[in-house]
């Protein structure tokens, strides 16, 4: 495990899973991709959004899994994180292709934006499952409190990058200890200039997750 940043608490996780596993989650995934979605703050219209998020994806959930081997990653993301597993909501199993990106977000839910909430995303676990031959790189523009108050583009790509490599694992928390969202957690994924990239998250919830 490697320390990245502790403005947002950013560790890094080498090998996390074989390449053989990363493999299996991709072809299980395959199958069930759709065009990724936003949840929208309060105002907010699909349209309004529009390239904001141009990914593909699907949920899977470990007990879908018949290969057994997202169970064993959410096993290990639970002993990293010391995080409980029935805290993590399903995978969220994404595909990036040349030109597709995530612009900077937050994956904590603002209630001054997204109104009340239930329970709230504390952390965040990617798995990357490929290299990407030339950008895809994961970004957190705030680093250090870097353009935080300034006028910051949201579609850039800067601060910290993280460049993704198969089998590897990136946790990041999303809000302080006391519950209050870490504003430098904002993060992105820079657009694919060369190759494909694949990536298992899971977000990770301050409460228990029960699954429909």
């Amino acid at each position: 495990m490697q320390v990245l940043s502790w403005r947002p608490r950013a560790l890094y996780f080498p090998n996390f899973a074989s390449a053989e596993q990363c493999q299996s989650i991709i072809a299980t995934a395959k199958k069930r991709l759709k065009p990724s979605q936003l949840a929208l703050r309060q105002g907010e219209t699909v349209e309004s959004t529009k390239g904001t998020r141009t990914s593909s994806g699907t949920f899977i959930s470990a007990s879908e899994d018949k290969t057994g081997i997202l169970e064993l990653i959410e096993h290990k993301i639970a002993r990293a994180t010391m995080l409980p597993q029935t805290h993590g909501e399903a995978f969220n199993v994404l595909r990036y292709e040349i030109g597709q990106k995530y612009d900077s977000h937050y994956d904590a839910f603002n209630p001054a934006e997204y109104g009340p909430q239930m329970s709230q995303r504390l952390a965040s676990f990617l798995l990357y499952l490929s290299d990407v031959e030339e950008g895809g790189e994961t970004m957190f523009p705030f680093e250090n409190g870097i353009f935080l108050d300034s006028g910051y583009d949201y579609k850039k790509c800067i601060g910290l990058k993280v460049k993704p490599r198969r089998g590897d694992g990136l946790l990041f928390y999303s809000l302080f200890p006391n519950g209050t969202i870490d504003r430098t957690s904002l993060h992105g994924s820079c657009p694919v200039i060369k190759g494909e990239k694949w990536v298992a998250t899971k977000w990770i919830r301050d409460q228990e997750q029960h699954e429909d």
